[in-house]
């Protein structure tokens, strides 16, 4: 069954975001605490990433939680994919204080529910309900919750990447390793510097002014860690966003490598051994069916958000339907044997396992990939369900697909035009195996937008 997408008021594609002080408040992370603690009584655990507004926006939240009777404990800094680890294995319900790949002076908050995978639309708008009319159920004054502090536990989801490989099976590989001063400078380099490879760093240190990159790993914002993986002689060079729930890469030439091609690698290299559902969102790669059926497997699509995609494989596997992997082409994958969610470091050490069986250096097996082309670009506008509508009764004769914005499907491409989930604006996404015909099929679309 295929996930559906909710409207919702304050949740996005991924929890609550906004620039701190103006949209995201310590008054709206007290409701979200309040709200949360009354829907989900028990022991929370609450992380974040390394924002400046991070502190402040927790308290507030633990405010909250506290109020209602929930005992608290307080991760730390930690990646949002090792908070949602230790609640699967420890706690009633998570919540993680990050804005993922938005700029510094943006934080939110995303819930994490007891089975580590983050809270669903229909839940999403129970908490936005309390939220909004104030009812909350609070402790009496002898029932108030406690607090404890356990930032030692983030090492236990260390472990657990490092225990899902061969000892040694880095042995002879060296990279580099970028966190962006985000919360990974305290697990991706230990991950895999415990699984045996040489790691060199650059923007480790944990810094929520994030002075040497955005938080968004883009190509621009990477060129040194292009430059550091080619004078060290690295095997490839990893950045993540600032909770790390991401990881893209650079090749050993220092090339960026497009997610959907990193997608489809690694999915190639795990499908290899199981056979069943590669479920990913409407917004990636036809590449993944080339290489979802290259091994037996086949594609299950979602609406845009990791969310839909875990869901979606807890359901297949609940029907009988096997899954063998899922993920996002944005650089966010998902290893239903190690937990449902994206997993930066996971990716990290995929990456080492990859090339230690391949024995290949990295650009040669992404230039062996079957070349597909992306044109992406995104827009403001005040009203996007207007530009959907306008577009809708455009390509109404080509049965366009209504699961996430609109999707026109053709034989030799198609385009994808949604509103973001995170910010202000339409995103729009054409693909081809031809070139031209995906810069002919984008001008095709932005001349009926601009009409």
């Amino acid at each position: 069954m295929q996930q559906k997408k909710l409207e919702k008021k304050l949740f996005g594609t991924n929890g609550i975001r906004g620039v701190a002080g103006k949209d995201m408040t310590p008054t709206l992370a007290l409701s979200i605490g309040m709200a949360l603690g009354s829907m989900r009584p028990g022991t929370i655990a609450v992380g974040r990433d390394t924002r400046t507004s991070g502190p402040a926006l927790a308290n507030a939240l633990k405010a909250g939680l506290l109020a209602t009777g929930c005992d608290v404990v307080d991760a730390g800094i930690l990646p949002t994919p090792a908070l949602q680890y230790l609640v699967r294995n420890h706690f009633d319900a998570g919540a993680m204080i990050t804005a993922s790949h938005n700029p510094p002076e943006w934080n939110g908050v995303k819930i994490v529910e007891a089975d580590g995978t983050e809270m669903g639309d229909e839940e999403s708008i129970l908490i936005e309900r309390r939220i909004f009319s104030g009812d909350f159920t609070m402790a009496e004054w002898d029932g108030v919750g406690r607090e404890r502090t356990a930032e030692s536990m983030g090492d236990d989801y260390v472990d657990a990447v490092v225990g899902a490989f061969p000892p040694g099976i880095g042995n002879g590989i060296t990279m580099v390793v970028d966190p962006g001063c985000g919360a990974a400078a305290r697990t991706t380099s230990e991950i895999l510097t415990r699984m045996g490879c040489r790691v060199f760093s650059l923007n480790c240190q944990m810094d929520g002014t994030f002075p040497g990159r955005l938080p968004e790993p883009s190509p621009d914002g990477l060129s040194p860690l292009s430059d550091l993986v080619v004078s060290t002689g690295s095997s490839f060079g990893i950045a993540h966003d600032g909770d790390a729930d991401r990881a893209v890469f650079v090749d050993e030439n220092g090339r960026f490598i497009e997610e959907n091609q990193e997608f489809g690698l690694i999915a190639d290299f795990v499908c290899r051994d199981r056979k069943g559902a590669v479920v990913t969102p409407v917004s990636t790669s036809r590449l993944i069916e080339v290489i979802a059926a290259n091994h037996g497997c086949h594609v299950v699509y979602t609406p845009v958000g990791s969310i839909y995609v875990a869901r979606t494989m807890i359901d297949l596997e609940a029907g009988g339907t096997p899954v063998v992997f899922g993920g996002e082409g944005n650089g966010g994958l998902i290893y239903p044997g190690h937990q449902l969610c994206r997993d930066g470091g996971m990716t990290a050490a995929m990456m080492v396992a990859l090339l230690a069986a391949e024995q290949r250096p990295l650009s040669t097996l992404i230039d062996a990939l079957p070349p597909f082309f992306m044109v992406k670009d995104k827009i403001r506008i005040k009203d996007a369900s207007s530009l959907i509508s306008t577009l809708e009764a455009a390509y109404a004769q080509e049965s366009p697909d209504h699961t996430d914005g609109i999707r026109i499907n053709r034989t030799d491409s198609w385009a994808l035009i949604r509103p973001s989930g995170t910010e202000p604006l339409v995103r729009i996404m054409v693909e081809s195996r031809n070139e031209v015909l995906a810069e002919k099929f984008y001008k095709e679309i932005m001349d009926h937008i601009r009409t």
